[in-house]
């Protein structure tokens, strides 16, 4: 299994990330009715053991968004908010972020993230890819990413890790979003944009 790109493969995987990542603001954008910008500062391919430890320090506490994918391939997308940025989420909601109506919310904006994500690398490359519902748990970041990536660890040996800043009416929240797909999927998406290595 390759765990290692080219720059050319990178760039279309942080393009797909851009993308994906716009069309996840715009969703988001509507559902909260004000603007929101998301920038993609890093998109990286990495294995799984590196992954764990490019989701932060093992110790910190986040509120994870695990969205399970099926169809062309499987895969999961987890979405990690840090605490003081799930608590900027969830007052545009008028929650708090530490009840079970501030999880709540956090699921259903990591499912709206999730899912117009995946939604737009379909309609990129072809693929069908449906997203199942999400599931929301707050714990440390070693924790969270060891349990899912051990999920998906028999099917792959590599993770698409991207850090996404939101500005939010101005003000900045950060999330990072992890898709961990299953057995040659970063190759099958490679493959659909004509880079199969």
């Amino acid at each position: 299994m390759k765990t290692s790109y080219s720059e050319l493969q990178l760039d279309a995987l942080r393009e797909l990330a851009n993308i994906g990542s716009g069309t996840a603001a715009t969703a988001l954008s509507s559902m909260l009715g004000i603007p929101i910008d998301v920038s993609v500062p890093s998109a990286l391919a990495l294995p799984l053991a590196d992954a764990v430890d490019a989701a932060g320090p093992a110790d910190s506490y986040v509120t994870a968004v695990l969205l399970p994918i099926f169809g062309d391939i499987d895969a999961l997308v987890l979405l990690l908010f840090p605490p003081e940025d799930a608590a900027i989420l969830c007052s545009l909601l008028g929650v708090e972020a530490d009840t079970e109506v501030g999880l709540s919310a956090l699921g259903e904006i990591g499912n709206i993230l999730g899912s117009a994500y995946v939604g737009a690398l379909g309609t990129m490359t072809g693929l069908e890819l449906e997203p199942r519902p999400p599931e929301t748990v707050t714990d440390m970041v070693g924790a969270i990413v060891s349990t899912v990536l051990a999920t998906g660890a028999e099917a792959t040996d590599v993770a698409l890790m991207l850090d996404s800043d939101l500005i939010v009416e101005g003000t900045e929240c950060s999330l990072s979003f992890m898709l961990v797909p299953s057995r040659d999927g970063v190759g099958e998406l490679l493959s659909r944009l004509g880079l199969a290595g």
